[in-house]
């Protein structure tokens, strides 16, 4: 599936579901899930405990819902991540590096 097609299935669900939250509140919601992967990657590869009736969490799974809330960032702004994917690996390309060293 296309970026620009999981945005419009997005923007179809929130809009049918009630509509985005107000932009501070995603961005708020974008830190609580980038903490759930910070721990996912803890609870996996480092020193953190899973706590007694706590399952490993799932690092795809909260990769995914850091994705869901950047696309209903996106869709609230009117970018198209499509396009501004493009424009980033062009500049990945052009400067010969990896992507993790452009951020």
């Amino acid at each position: 599936m296309q970026i620009r097609a999981i945005q419009q299935e997005i923007d179809v669900w929130v809009r049918a579901n009630g509509g985005y939250w107000s932009e501070l509140s995603l961005l708020a919601r974008l830190s609580e899930e980038v903490g759930e992967v910070a721990r996912a990657y803890n609870t996996r590869f480092g020193g953190k405990r899973v706590k007694a009736g706590e399952g490993l969490r799932e690092i795809e799974d909260e990769l995914a819902d850091v994705l869901w809330i950047v696309l209903c960032m996106a869709n609230q702004q009117g970018i198209d991540l499509e396009v501004a994917m493009g424009r980033v690996m062009e500049k990945v390309r052009a400067r010969g590096s990896t992507p993790a060293a452009t951020a």
